[in-house]
């Protein structure tokens, strides 16, 4: 069971997610608040994950993750919001956040980035994963690191870098999610990273995508 509280400021939109989570096997929706503020002050910390939006009252989302990491450690946050931009989303990561979707993204695919972010990934709508992966190409320099993989591997982390998860991947390379799971396993070993978001900013780092 993921267990997670919602921080959004917008009543129908607020309660349009607690429905789907508290509908949902798998989802339990704990809590609720309207302000960052309100939710640092009475987060119970039972919380697997919290769904965090970035225009708040007073304090922003963006503002609040350090405060929430240092005072929750475990707690995954994941960015729920309406802006796209090259700002908001790199001071989103830099501040610690676990995942970036936009409010546009589909019911399913909240619930499927959810789990993926339990499973330690890094969900993020696909547009801001090519926004995030061109930001990086940017900042980091290339090194051309040669680390063993296969062909296949190197498909695989293409498309981790694209944005999509284990199951999207077996349905484009017409492979099983468990043959999917495999790969991403050895490409973790091979580039020693333990989670998507290191694979991802190490692929990039080094030059192999």
């Amino acid at each position: 069971m993921i267990k997670v509280s919602i921080i959004e400021d917008h009543p129908d939109f607020r309660r349009g997610l607690a429905y789907l989570l508290s509908a949902t096997d798998g989802f339990e929706c704990i809590d609720m608040f309207i302000s960052a503020e309100d939710a640092i002050e009475n987060l119970s910390g039972k919380e697997d994950l919290v769904l965090l939006d970035i225009n708040l009252p007073n304090l922003s989302g963006i503002d609040a993750i350090p405060i929430f990491k240092k005072k929750y450690p475990n707690l995954k946050i994941i960015m729920l919001t309406i802006f796209d931009d090259d700002d908001n989303i790199m001071k989103a990561i830099l501040a610690g956040a676990d995942g970036y979707l936009l409010k546009k993204t589909s019911p399913s695919k909240i619930l499927t980035s959810l789990e993926e972010g339990m499973e330690g990934g890094s969900p993020m709508t696909a547009s801001i994963a090519k926004k995030v992966i061109t930001l990086f190409k940017n900042y980091i320099p290339n090194k051309s690191g040669n680390f063993s993989l296969t062909q296949r591997e190197l498909e695989i982390l293409n498309l981790l870098v694209e944005g999509l998860d284990n199951s999207s991947i077996a349905e484009k390379l017409f492979i099983s999610i468990q043959t999917v799971r495999n790969h991403v396993r050895h490409i973790y070993e091979k580039l020693q990273v333990h989670s998507k978001s290191q694979a991802v900013v190490k692929a990039i780092r080094e030059g192999l995508i």
